[in-house]
């Protein structure tokens, strides 16, 4: 019995640790005009200074896969988080670009650590349970995220200085990270094993679904505005509305995916959430009508809203590499996907359309019906 009461407040610690992230990745979104307008820097500028954020997450990534091996995710959780604490009101006091782009390399670090150790952790919480959980782990990163984006937006419209609104922020996660600290897990590597591997048989496959799952979210959040407008559906100021659906679906679709898993299992839940996402980009690009078009948002979101926390889980499960160097690897490419979607579909867009850019992404996503049995063997 103590055990499993044990395991429980193990679920809940991690539970804090994804909403903790989610809160601190969106309170940084609020503050870029700030950090713009202090720098005196021109939007090209900017832009290469918000990759060094995704740059410090993938680099940190492969080692974190490598300390967690031998140290287990609790360690690594810990740095991360407090990491985040430290590094996010030095965002705001950074008064030259490149002080800047090396204290978003360092935050990204952070989110990238806490990321990798935090989906280990869920595993490990999974395992002692024997039920599904990372899905409502993932909605939690999402309500973070909700949270995060309302408490700095909030901040800043009472007239609180961006520092002192990123202090505020930063005791918050803090405090969230140090109440889940007794109730993490301890692992680690009692049997000596390699501290790297190349990635290999099913863990390739998983990271590239993640590549393309994080893909098309990070395209959907730049491009989806410009599609909805373009197309004419919606004016300009309502741009917003078809991520905004997205997002409340996904999030409803990870509260509920736990509970689908149980009952159906990953194999069928995983191809049915392909099969929906590729009819959610069917009905966008096919309809006229506005209403029609928006609920293909709604159908990405809830067939999206599983497919990344499956995927981390079997990275977690398989038994061809070690699982900290498998999550790592599926992290990082999706991260890479991440970062890379915006630019591939203004590429694509360039040369075809912003539809033909889409129905692109809408091809790219047919993967994860088509890979679920490769994914699935180990």
């Amino acid at each position: 019995m103590s055990s499993v009461t044990d395991h429980s407040k193990s679920r809940l610690a991690t539970r804090l640790c994804f909403a903790a992230a989610g809160f601190a990745v969106a309170c940084w979104a609020p503050l870029v005009p700030f950090a713009k307008t202090r720098l005196g820097i021109g939007d090209g500028a900017l832009g290469f200074l918000l990759l060094c954020l995704g740059a410090g997450s993938v680099a940190a990534m492969p080692i974190t896969g490598i300390l967690a091996t031998k140290f287990g995710s609790k360690p690594i959780i810990l740095a991360g988080g407090y990491g985040v604490s430290l590094f996010l009101p030095l965002l705001m006091l950074t008064d030259r670009p490149v002080s800047l782009g090396a204290a978003l390399m360092l935050f990204g670090a952070s989110l990238g650590s806490l990321d990798v150790a935090m989906n280990l952790h869920a595993v490990e919480v999974e395992r002692a349970l024997s039920r599904p959980l990372m899905s409502g782990f993932h909605a939690l990163f999402s309500i973070g995220g909700f949270a995060g984006s309302g408490f700095m937006t909030l901040m800043l419209s009472s007239h609180i200085s961006p520092f002192h609104s990123c202090v505020i922020g930063s005791i918050a996660v803090a405090s969230a990270v140090s109440a889940a600290a007794p109730h993490l897990l301890r692992t680690g590597n009692e049997t000596p094993g390699p501290l790297f591997v190349m990635p290999r048989g099913v863990v390739l496959v998983i990271a590239l679904l993640a590549f393309v799952s994080f893909l098309v979210e990070g395209a959907l959040l730049d491009w989806s505005a410009l599609l909805l407008v373009t197309t004419k559906m919606v004016a300009a100021a309502r741009g917003g509305v078809g991520y905004m659906l997205f997002s409340i679906a996904m999030t409803i679709g990870r509260l509920t995916g736990d509970r689908a898993i149980t009952q159906l299992g990953d194999r069928k839940v995983f191809l049915v959430s392909g099969l929906t996402a590729v009819s959610g980009f069917a009905v966008l690009l096919a309809s006229q009508y506005t209403a029609l078009a928006l609920a293909g948002f709604v159908l990405i979101g809830l067939g999206a809203a599983n497919i990344v926390p499956i995927l981390f889980r079997r990275a977690g499960n398989q038994r061809e590499m070690p699982a900290p160097l498998a999550l790592a690897a599926a992290t990082c490419a999706g991260y890479a996907g991440l970062l890379a979607g915006p630019a591939l579909v203004g590429f694509i867009a360039h040369s075809v359309g912003l539809r033909g850019a889409f129905v692109a992404l809408a091809l790219l996503m047919c993967l994860v019906p088509a890979l679920n049995k490769s994914m699935n063997r180990s």
